[in-house]
């Protein structure tokens, strides 16, 4: 169980919902119409080559520790867990080349946020973030919070191994009905390995 303390910035109002739990690759775009299905339309046009840098097999990950998005655990604001491939090919790594050709498309189309323009790609889990903090009335917005006795005991937790069926275009602030963002597109992985 982590940690809640308001005198270290704490609260539940930080840490990600179960249901919205995800790994991020880049942040887009996606104010209308046009631009989800622009974004859409890029996705479902690099499928086969996402396909093939994963040699058509499905792709399991570990989560395991914590980090820090920038700056410290004595004044973080985001604290994501790393991903790690299993199986030691890093096939998922192979892919980047092909998953840069995604993000390189997508800023072709205008659809990345300028913040994410020069990033490196960083797959990742975030488990909470200090902007998502409700702020109460009259008290004002923490930008950060003091992460080190979460680090301390969570640091090297092993989060456990999943297998990841799909790459999912999420609407941010739309939801369906099971409480996951809004799918606007989304291309399969290999769900069982594949023999020629």
């Amino acid at each position: 169980m982590f940690f809640l303390s308001t005198d270290l910035g704490i609260e539940k109002s930080i840490f990600i919902k179960p249901k919205t739990f995800h790994l991020t690759v880049l942040m887009l775009k996606l104010w209308n119409k046009d631009r989800i299905e622009a974004a859409a339309e890029v996705l479902q046009s690099v499928s086969p080559k996402v396909i093939d840098a994963l040699e058509s097999r499905p792709v399991s990950i570990r989560l395991k520790g914590l980090e820090c998005m920038k700056g410290s655990p004595a004044k973080a604001r985001v604290v994501y867990a790393p991903v790690e491939v299993i199986g030691g090919e890093d096939r998922l790594l192979r892919a980047c080349p092909f998953l840069e050709v995604i993000t390189n498309a997508f800023i072709e189309a205008g659809l990345v946020l300028e913040n994410d323009l020069n990033q490196k790609l960083k797959l990742h889990a975030t488990t909470m973030n200090a902007r998502h903090r409700k702020s109460k009335k009259g008290s004002k917005k923490v930008d950060s919070f003091d992460a080190r006795k979460i680090f301390g005991q969570y640091g090297s937790e092993d989060w456990g191994e999943y297998l990841i069926p799909e790459a999912h275009l999420s609407q941010r602030f739309v939801f369906d009905d099971d409480g996951y963002y809004h799918c606007c597109a989304s291309i399969p992985f290999p769900e069982e390995m594949q023999l020629d």
